[in-house]
């Protein structure tokens, strides 16, 4: 299919421009020869094109020079630099410095093509990509933040779930943002004028869950002195959100999936059956396919319940959101203790990307509660960082001088053993992105790849976590 735009081929030996504009005089409307650096530029000057086919010997100049002076100016268009056999240290050099691609001389006419249209098509990527972050201006969505382009994959389920009356299930590692998530499902629904009542299946004693959820009668058990309302009844017309429902005791279980089933329930203690109009959200910590493998949750109250999934990624899978996250938190803090912060030193933005954060958004946001009441203010550097969890941090990812951004995300985690080269590797490329304050182009330039190397792997994990989701 020939492309809607123009080839520029940069090479000075004539036989072998003939032979490249033949090959790709099917694939462009308009394929050009320029066969000098001079004639190469008042070219893209006069019309970028959509790709360049640059020979990096020229009788005027050093084709990495162009190369140099178009990556700076922000070439909309991808070029692809063909060597002489033998120069392969010139190519990778020219990849280093902004080029999509290379190819060896001499070359076929498939091999030009497909390596062409490779770069076309990981530009056009990069450029969508690229467009869609920039334009993504939902830092706070209803309480959530997160410019990640994970993130916005949440909140985009959480819109279209929150119309319905479907249940959601919710999933997710302990200090996620699961309650969170179930409120701005509320927030956005239909119910948000009526109550959103929050209950932690494992944290009430399992003699009174049952009277938390659906209330007791007067003398309906030992310390039952009057009547009460259970939760089913408070959030009429709203939401009830059951966290860590793997915890709820199995014989409570019928009961609540009747609930659920019929709109039906009784207070314990009394025969009268009442019913309620509500939406349930559920959440857990846990795999709650493991949990009904193991009969802590029976298998249909699950599908009952996980209509609607939302899986909420750990915080070390975000990004750029660490820092986002943690200048709110030092902005909130400091303005509640009276005291002014000026944001972070790069040494404390490198720790905080590169902390693994186990007890993710939750710990982050008690970490910068105490370095804002342990410190005055100012700029908040990685001295003042609690130092237990420093050393927690240091055990599990090495810590070096930080000459380039690699050398500080990319360690080893002697705690753990080894690991497979691509999570090394996805690990090392995200916390450079994070770094780069979610830049690709200058986190591509630090780890000193391609940014459509980078592209292409990111499209590969998503593509592997879809296939997990649906596996799951």
């Amino acid at each position: 299919m020939t492309h809607s735009g123009k080839l520029l081929i940069v090479e000075d030996t004539p036989s072998l421009a003939r032979t490249y504009e033949a090959h790709m005089r099917s694939e462009f409307e308009v394929v050009e020869i320029a066969d000098t650096g001079a004639k190469a530029l008042q070219s893209v000057a006069a019309e970028v094109p959509s790709c360049i086919l640059l020979d990096l010997k020229l009788p005027d100049a050093d084709g990495l020079d162009l190369l140099d002076r178009w990556v700076n100016e922000g070439l909309a268009a991808p070029v692809v630099v063909i060597t002489a056999n033998g120069a392969m240290s010139i190519a990778v050099d020219a990849m280093k410095r902004g080029a999509a691609d290379f190819i060896v001389k001499p070359t076929t006419a498939e091999r030009l093509k497909i390596t062409i249209q490779n770069a076309l098509e990981n530009f056009q990527l990069k450029t969508v990509v690229a467009t869609y972050e920039a334009e993504v201006d939902r830092t706070d969505f209803c309480g959530i933040v997160g410019r990640s382009l994970v993130m916005q994959g949440v909140f985009k389920s959480i819109e279209a779930a929150a119309p319905s009356k479907a249940s959601v299930f919710i999933t997710g590692e302990t200090g996620t943002g699961k309650e969170l998530a179930a409120r701005a499902v509320h927030e956005m629904s239909p119910r948000r004028k009526a109550k959103f009542v929050a209950l932690n299946c494992g944290a009430i004693p399992k003699d009174l869950i049952e009277s938390e959820i659906f209330g007791h009668v007067k003398g309906a058990f030992t310390g039952a002195t009057a009547d009460r309302v259970g939760a089913a009844q408070l959030a009429e017309g709203g939401t009830l959100f059951l966290d860590e429902l793997g915890e709820m005791p199995i014989e409570l279980q019928p009961k609540l999936l009747r609930f659920i089933q019929l709109g039906e329930y009784s207070r314990v203690g009394e025969t009268q059956v009442r019913t309620a109009d509500i939406r349930i959200v559920a959440a857990t910590n846990r795999d709650p396919l493991q949990a009904v493998r193991e009969g802590k949750l029976r298998e249909d109250l699950y599908y009952r319940l996980h209509v609607i999934p939302v899986a909420l990624p750990a915080l070390k899978e975000r990004g750029a959101d660490v820092l986002l996250l943690a200048e709110k938190f030092l902005a909130r803090f400091a303005n509640e203790e009276g005291k002014s912060f000026s944001g972070f030193a790069r040494d404390a933005e490198e720790w905080l990307v590169s902390y693994s954060w186990p007890g993710n958004v939750r710990e982050l946001e008690n970490l910068l509660r105490q370095i804002v009441v342990l410190n005055e203010g100012g700029e908040v550097s990685r001295d003042q960082l609690p130092r237990p969890v420093v050393h927690i941090s240091e055990a599990r990812a090495r810590q070096g001088s930080a000459e380039t951004v690699l050398e500080s995300v990319a360690g080893p985690e002697p705690d753990y053993g080894l690991e497979p080269l691509w999570v090394t590797e996805k690990r090392a490329i995200e916390r450079a992105i994070a770094l780069c304050r979610g830049n690709i182009v200058a986190a591509a330039k630090q780890l000193q790849i391609n940014p459509s190397t980078i592209y292409r792997k990111k499209q590969t994990w998503e593509r592997a976590g879809s296939e997990e989701t649906k596996a799951g």
